[in-house]
């Protein structure tokens, strides 16, 4: 089978190559893929800058149909439309596991880039993982999934959110849009997203579709002053931070209000982060660090998007085959693209 594979260590080193057709073990499923999202984690593994272990088909976005049921399966059968938890590999035996963590366990190896991934034609996947989606959805839907699953976990399940509160989005990709989508559809009294010019052309007219009319691009605007402004002098409820950029990260704290909450959803590609800590102290600020999704998001997610609250299939930019995967990754880098999925060949 044709698969999109992360060949050895190193910058780059990405190509199609024929992988073995794989077959379901005792409890997995054999799936056909529809399609695999880009995430900002493969840009990081093309780069170097993720944990992975090659040669290794790259994706862990993936819906599909399930095709063959191995031994020992007992909820799923052929014909049944899918999307997966990223979470192969936990042990289930550590206290993070035994406290229903099983997306931080230490020994976690996720498709993607600890085991073969959905970037091919063919995935065996545990049933376990698995979460069934409606007729109804499409498959881009379906490949939003796992990515607007994050921004659920980390507003809803995690608490970070709470109806009518203001909110405040850094950040307008692809995550920053999902997350400003679930806190309007959650209730919020306002969502405003924050960008810089390079956001303008795409991010910004993306956000503006999607009916956001409260868009600050934060070198022409002084984006403290104008929260301050709207919310009479108080600060936003909640700042999600999406953007990874270390000077944003650090500006969070002049959006928030005392005792305000700062979800961090973006991640860096390791960049050092310079905080003003006394700020964030005097504040008393709630400091949210968030990492994958948990089991009650999923089936949230897949409500969310399937009624229409949350379109998260319209932050597609880019579909296209495996071969075509070096255009679409390079206009993700070039802010020329939103969310790219890619479509199996052969």
């Amino acid at each position: 089978m044709r698969a999109l594979v992360k060949t050895q260590k190193g910058v780059g080193n990405i190509e199609v190559r024929d992988m073995p057709e794989p077959s379901p073990a005792t409890g997995e499923v054999k799936i056909k893929i529809e399609g695999c999202g880009i995430c900002g984690s493969d840009i990081h593994i093309r780069h170097d800058q993720f944990p992975y272990w090659p040669p290794v088909i790259l994706g862990h976005e993936f819906t599909g149909t399930v095709i063959e049921c191995g031994a020992g399966c007992k909820a799923s059968k052929v014909g049944d439309r899918i999307v997966a938890e990223p979470h192969t590999k936990a042990c289930g035996v550590c206290h993070l596991c035994r406290t229903g963590n099983i997306q931080i366990c230490p020994h976690k190896r996720s498709p993607g880039w600890g085991i073969h991934g959905g970037m091919t034609q063919y995935i065996c996947y545990p049933e376990a993982l698995l979460h069934k989606i409606p007729d109804s959805m499409t498959w881009d839907q379906g490949a939003m999934v796992e990515p607007t699953a994050n921004a659920v976990t980390d507003l809803i399940v995690r608490k970070a959110f709470t109806p009518g509160d203001f909110v405040v989005v850094v950040g307008p990709g692809p995550i920053g849009l999902l997350t400003a989508m679930v806190a309007r559809a959650s209730g919020a009294r306002e969502v405003v997203l924050l960008g810089t010019p390079g956001d303008e052309e795409l991010r910004m007219k993306k956000a503006r579709e999607l009916g956001f009319t409260k868009i600050i691009n934060v070198v022409t605007q002084n984006a403290a002053e104008v929260i301050q402004e709207m919310t009479h002098g108080v600060g936003a409820d909640l700042v999600a931070e999406c953007s990874g950029a270390p000077r944003a990260i650090a500006g969070t704290v002049d959006l928030v209000r005392k005792m305000g909450t700062v979800c961090a959803i973006g991640l860096t590609g390791n960049r050092p982060v310079e905080l003003p800590w006394d700020a964030f102290q005097k504040k008393v600020i709630t400091l949210q660090f968030n990492m994958s999704t948990m089991y009650q998001s999923w089936d949230r997610t897949i409500a969310l998007i399937s009624s229409g609250m949350v379109p998260a299939e319209k932050v597609v930019s880019h579909k296209a085959p495996l071969s075509d995967w070096e255009r679409v990754f390079n206009d993700i880098e070039n802010l020329k693209a939103l969310k790219g999925i890619l479509t199996p060949e052969g």
